[in-house]
């Protein structure tokens, strides 16, 4: 018999999503979420989610300021750059407040570097909406490679697991199924492809110490 008070279930691990519209899902239904998919099939709660459509370092830095965290969570990821190369912002200005960004992950991680995931940057050039932009796609292209290399680097400084999606998007990322309404941003079909990476290294940082 359990003792009054005793849990009868363990709790399942708690997973946090820090981005943009990459993690909120703009066009999609919470389901339809990378995150939200990556915790059905591991089996977790709802992913908590700070994240919001346009979002720079800069802005997603000052939510958390805002926000009510409970850490420490056995699983956090990090997706976040788009909209400072969309607005033209300096690459050596990311470069500061997004490993500030991941030192705070890591941090909310229970200071586990283990147990972060940084996501890459998809290439946005590839879409309907890029194609329609006027935008020089070679060079959006070269910025976006750019800024997943300085995050990339800044994953492997700080020890912590690294999903590269950029490839995923740029493959068949402009078909309507792999869209939403927008022409912009990914159909919950291409979030799944995106698992393909991204579950492996959640998987494996669930089981870390």
């Amino acid at each position: 018999m359990l003792a009054a008070g005793a849990a009868t279930a363990e709790a399942k691990p708690r997973f946090l999503a820090l981005g943009d519209s990459y993690t909120i899902g703009e066009g999609v239904s919470a389901d339809g979420r990378w995150p939200n998919q990556l915790a059905a099939a591991l089996q977790l709660d709802a992913p908590g989610i700070v994240a919001r459509t346009g979002w720079t370092t800069d802005e997603l830095s000052a939510a958390m300021d805002a926000h009510t965290f409970h850490p420490p969570y056995a699983l956090v990821t990090l997706l976040i750059g788009v909209n400072n190369q969309y607005r033209g912002r300096d690459l050596a200005n990311y470069r500061t407040e997004f490993t500030r960004l991941l030192q705070r992950a890591i941090e909310l991680a229970g200071g586990r570097p283990q147990h972060v995931i940084v996501v890459s940057i998809p290439d946005w050039g590839v879409t309907r909406f890029g194609h329609a932009s006027g935008r020089d796609l070679v060079k959006t292209a070269r910025e976006i490679d750019a800024y997943n290399a300085a995050n990339a680097q800044i994953a492997t400084m700080l020890q912590v697991r690294y999903a590269d999606v950029t490839a995923i998007s740029r493959n068949g990322g402009d078909r309507p199924d792999m869209l939403v309404d927008d022409g912009l941003h990914p159909s919950a079909a291409m979030y799944t492809r995106w698992l393909e990476v991204i579950a492996p290294l959640a998987r494996a940082a669930l089981s870390s110490p």
